[in-house]
């Protein structure tokens, strides 16, 4: 008998599938750490909240792509979290705990999830987890090593930058025209999504050289970048490092994308690896930096 019963999520299982994807998380983080790296710690409270709200927007836009992984008693052990927009479909969370994970409870998730997707292109933002990899490249998806860049920023290398403003929600058609020339599909009901909650920086004329920049509104690191020339993309990003607090942090760098490692390196930031980008019936986009929950 099938002890783990594969299932839609609903709202009232964001708070369980928050903490088994902590859970999930911090033990792969604490496996693939690196001798000189700090020691990973769970979510604290504000995080925890982040995700449940991002996560419940998922499931409110499209809950067909959201499963769960219940184990016989309740316990929720795994999730797999997609979204389909437009003609692209993309993975924003899968996780499985430890204790279930090799008993096939995480390739029957991420099958329910996958077949949301239909025939559409698909984006994944991978851990370096063994299995995660295995399971994704089984499935047909190329993976594309990411690196990031951090550290504290010399700001004395921030050039001046002009030609650029706050966004707006009338931005959005371009902006979702924008993404489905680099990613095969609008970000559609995300953009309003982020706007609430992030900065938004866009290029002045996006009739000539469209480009967006999603900023953290904490730490002001850019989260999301999409642009059409690699000058824009550079604009944008030097201006997202001017708004930076304390750590400046460049995320979901792919090979693809040298422009950022330019600039950071410039910015005096240090080069670092991540995950990878699984992409499936879609290039690899550029210039543009994937967020982790959105692609």
């Amino acid at each position: 008998m099938d002890l783990v019963r594969i299932r839609l999520m609903t709202p009232d299982d964001l708070p369980a599938a928050e903490r088994a994807s902590a859970a999930a998380f911090l033990e792969a983080d604490r496996a693939a750490r690196l001798w000189d790296e700090p020691e990973p710690q769970p979510p604290d409270g504000a995080s925890s909240r982040n995700w449940i709200e991002g996560i419940g927007h998922h499931v409110a836009t499209d809950p067909g792509g959201c499963w769960v992984a219940e184990a016989d008693g309740g316990e929720i052990v795994g999730l797999s979290v997609a979204q389909n927009r437009g003609g692209v479909w993309y993975l924003a969370v899968f996780g499985v705990l430890p204790g279930f994970q090799g008993k096939g409870v995480g390739r029957r998730l991420f099958d329910a999830s996958l077949a949301h997707a239909g025939d559409r292109p698909g984006l994944i933002s991978s851990s370096p987890h063994p299995a995660a990899t295995r399971r994704y490249r089984l499935a047909g998806f190329t993976l594309h090593p990411l690196m990031n860049m951090s550290g504290r920023l010399d700001r004395s290398a921030l050039p001046a930058i002009d030609g650029l403003r706050e966004g707006r929600p009338d931005d959005f058609e371009w902006m979702d025209a924008l993404d489905v020339t680099l990613r095969g599909g609008p970000h559609g009901a995300d953009h309003p999504h982020m706007l609430e909650r992030r900065q938004l920086i866009v290029s002045s004329s996006p009739g000539e050289r469209p480009g967006y920049v999603y900023l953290d509104k904490d730490e002001g690191n850019p989260i999301l970048l999409a642009a059409a020339h690699v000058e824009t993309a550079e604009r944008l990003l030097w201006e997202a490092l001017a708004h930076t607090r304390n750590k400046a942090v460049i995320g979901h760098i792919s090979a693809g994308n040298p422009w950022a490692i330019d600039i950071g390196l410039t910015a005096r930031l240090d080069l670092g690896r991540e995950g990878y980008l699984a992409v499936r019936g879609i290039s690899e986009p550029v210039p543009y930096l994937a967020s982790r929950h959105h692609l």
